[in-house]
C-alpha cells in the first residue's frame, strides 16, 4: 500500500522557558537557562537544590478550582500544551470527523506528585486507617493526560499514552505518525508530560547520583558535552503537536510547520540506567529512522541530541552520530536544548521534536549552552559542531531528534521541512 504523508499542524508547549510555544523558542534561540533553585518542596536535606521548573504557573488560570484538583501537576501541563496545538492547528473546528482524531500522549512517570502525597498522608496518619482521595488512581496514572485530552474535545480515535522513561513521548510520536499514514486516522494529538520535580522525583535520582549537585551555579550546571558535566539537570512540563495526514490538512486549509519523515526505535540490551557505552543502541536507531525516512545520512543538517550532560551519556551518543554519518557529521549542527530546558524526563523527545520542527522552519539552530574554553573531554571529538552558547543560522532541511530511556529505550523522529 502507499503509505500517506504526514505533516505538523499545530504546537503548543509549557516548559521551564515560557508557558507557550513563542516564548520556549525565543528563549531557546537566545540561549535562556530555566534552571533555578526549587521552589516545589524543601530541599534542605537534598543533594540537589535547584531544577528547571515551570514558572509563573497557576493552575486556577487554566481551571477551574475543582477542576485542577483532579489532576496532577504534570496533567495539567499536558492538558494546557495541548489545548494551545488543538487551537493552533484549527482542529478543534467545525467538520471535523472526530472518530477519526486519536490523542497519543505520554509520560514516563505520571503523577509522582500525587503519590508522594496520597502515600506520605496515609504514612503519617496511621491511625486514620486508609483514607485516600477518591480521584488517587487516575491522577497519578500515566495514561490520564492522553484520556483527559480525549475527553475535552471528543476526540474517539486511538487514546493512549506509551511509555519508555525518557524516550516515552518520542515513541508516542512515532507511534502517532505510523497510524496516521497507515490510513487509521486522520489527525492525532501527541505530546507529552512530566513533573517529576518532587520529594521522591528529585531523592530518587540523587539516590544514583545522576542529578548535578552545582547548588552554587544551578544555570551553569546543565553542560552537555563538557569535561566537568556531573549529571543532568530536571526539568518539568509539557510539549505538544498535532500530526495531520496531508491531504487532510490542505482541505481545510491548515497552517503546515514541517512533515514528518520517518521514526525508528532500537534497544541497547546492555543496562538498566547506562548507555551503552559505544552508542550500539543510539547506533541503530539513527539508522532505522534513516530507513524508514528512505534518506541518507547526507540529508539531515541537524540532530537535537539526547545529551543529557551525563558523563557516560554524551560521549557515547558523539560516537554514535559519527559511527551514523561518517564525513557527514562534521557538516552537521548538533544541540542539546536540554542544556536550557533540563532533562524533562518522558516531556523530553516532545519539547525536543518541537524545537526540531521550528528549527526546520525557521532555519535557526539552538545551541548547546554552558560550555567553556578549555573545558574539553578528551572521548569527545569536538571537530563536530555543538553548536556551543550561541544559535547558529543555516539552512536546516531535515531534523532529527534523538531520545534514550533508562532500560536501554531509544527512539528518534524526523521532521523536514513541508515541500508540496
Amino acid at each position: 500500500m502507499k503509505l500517506k504523508r504526514v505533516v505538523v499542524t499545530g504546537l503548543g508547549a509549557v516548559t521551564p522557558l515560557g508557558n507557550d510555544v513563542e516564548t520556549t523558542w525565543n528563549s531557546l534561540i537566545e540561549g535562556v537557562s530555566g534552571a533555578g533553585p526549587i521552589t516545589l518542596f524543601d530541599t534542605e536535606k537534598f543533594k540537589t537544590k535547584f531544577a528547571c521548573e515551570v514558572k509563573d504557573f497557576d493552575a486556577t488560570a487554566y481551571f477551574d478550582r475543582k477542576e485542577a484538583r483532579k489532576l496532577d501537576r504534570y496533567a495539567q501541563f499536558g492538558v494546557i500544551a495541548a489545548k494551545q496545538a488543538v487551537e493552533d492547528s484549527g482542529l478543534d473546528g467545525e467538520g471535523i470527523d472526530k472518530e477519526r482524531v486519536g490523542v497519543i500522549f505520554s509520560s514516563g512517570i505520571g503523577g509522582i506528585d500525587t503519590f508522594d502525597q496520597e502515600v506520605g498522608y496515609f504514612f503519617s496518619h496511621p491511625e486514620l486507617g486508609p483514607k485516600f482521595n477518591p480521584f488517587f488512581i487516575p491522577k497519578m496514572i500515566g495514561d490520564i493526560a492522553a484520556g483527559h485530552i480525549s475527553i475535552i474535545y471528543g476526540f474517539r480515535g486511538p487514546n493512549f499514552g506509551t511509555v519508555s522513561a525518557c524516550a516515552s513521548s518520542t515513541n508516542g510520536a512515532v507511534t502517532a505518525f505510523d497510524l496516521i499514514r497507515l490510513g487509521k486516522a486522520d489527525a492525532i494529538v501527541t505530546g507529552g508530560a512530566e513533573a517529576a520535580i518532587t520529594v521522591s522525583g528529585v531523592g530518587g535520582f540523587n539516590s544514583m547520583n545522576a542529578l548535578s549537585t552545582r547548588n552554587d551555579s544551578p544555570k551553569t550546571a546543565s553542560r552537555p558535552f563538557s569535561a566537568s558535566r556531573d549529571g543532568f539537570v530536571m526539568g518539568e512540563g509539557a510539549a505538544c503537536m498535532v500530526f495531520e495526514e496531508l491531504e487532510h490538512a490542505l482541505a481545510r486549509g491548515a497552517k503546515i510547520y514541517a512533515e514528518v519523515a520517518g521514526g525508528g526505535a532500537s534497544g541497547d540490551a546492555y543496562h538498566l540506567t547506562a548507555s551503552h557505552p559505544d552508542g550500539l543502541g543510539a547506533i541503530l536507531v539513527m539508522r532505522n529512522a534513516l530507513l524508514d525516512a528512505n534518506m541518507q545520512p547526507e540529508d539531515i543538517d541537524y540532530i537535537n541530541v539526547h545529551g543529557t550532560s551525563t558523563p557516560v551519556g554524551d560521549p557515547s551518543e558523539a560516537k554514535a552520530i559519527k559511527e551514523v554519518f561518517g564525513q557527514h557529521a562534521y557538516n552537521l549542527n548538533i544541540s542539546s536544548t536540554k542544556s536550557m530546558t533540563g532533562h524533562m524526563l518522558g516531556a523530553a523527545g516532545a519539547v525536543e521534536a518541537l524545537a526540531s520542527v521550528l528549527a526546520t522552519q525557521n532555519d535557526v539552530v539552538p545551541p548547546t549552552i554552558n560550555h567553556a574554553e578549555g573545558d574539553d573531554d578528551p572521548e569527545i571529538d569536538y571537530n563536530l559542531n555543538f553548536t556551543f552558547n550561541k544559535a547558529q543560522k543555516r539552512e536546516v532541511r531535515s531534523a532529527l531528534s534523538n531520545t534514550f530511556g533508562f532500560g536501554g529505550h531509544n527512539a528518534c523522529i524526523i521532521f523536514k521541512k513541508y515541500i508540496k
